[in-house]
């Protein structure tokens, strides 16, 4: 197709009508978009490269990159970024790019605090109950013995937690809830590594 870059290069190659919807779409700059082609087809082997805005990069090649490699959430990001209909946490290009665009400093406090959200809610069911939040707190003390809260801490914290964001007082944060969190103190979506 004429203008598409099909010749030759295996760098440059988005076409110039989805590079403008990317931008439109995204919070990413050309540059940015263009950046991003490029690490995504470096994780494709190379006879899938030259298609890469169709192929998908398995997850276990998405968690090498930097920004993912020491995220204790790196798990739930892939997840939450996905749209495989495998369910094996693969990632499209557009994935990568959904992906880049939450990380990226220009994406805005709301965009960020609903992925947040998504990542802290382990079971996908739409709100932060008990476990996801004893599964959040583990996720950020890290697994090792001497750094794991005790169960009475555990306790204590996630009724701190509870307390401070649970505002209809039913156990569980939603997503206006924790966004009302996160407007107070920003520090606490930075923890889902939504700061990269």
């Amino acid at each position: 197709a004429e203008g598409s870059g099909a010749m030759g290069g295996s760098a440059s190659l988005i076409p110039r009508e989805l590079l403008g919807e990317y931008q439109e779409l995204t919070f990413l700059s050309k540059q940015e978009i263009l950046l991003a082609y490029k690490r995504f087809s470096e994780l494709l082997p190379k006879e899938e490269r030259e298609n890469a805005c169709s192929a998908r990069v398995p997850k276990s090649q998405i968690l090498t990159l930097p920004e993912l490699r020491a995220n204790p959430f790196q798990h739930r990001i892939c997840h939450v970024f996905s749209t495989s209909e495998a369910g094996d946490d693969s990632m499209s290009f557009e994935d990568f790019l959904d992906m880049l665009s939450v990380f990226s400093d220009s994406a805005t406090s709301d965009i960020k605090s609903h992925y947040a959200f998504r990542i802290f809610d382990f079971d996908d069911d739409g709100t932060l109950d008990r476990k996801d939040l004893e599964q959040l707190v583990n996720c950020l003390t890290g697994q090792g013995e001497e750094s794991r809260l005790s169960s009475a801490e555990m306790e204590q914290l996630i009724q701190n937690i509870l307390e401070e964001s649970d505002i209809d007082k039913d156990g569980t944060i939603n997503l206006s809830e924790f966004q009302h969190v996160v407007s107070r103190s920003p520090d606490f979506a930075r923890c889902g590594g939504v700061q990269v």
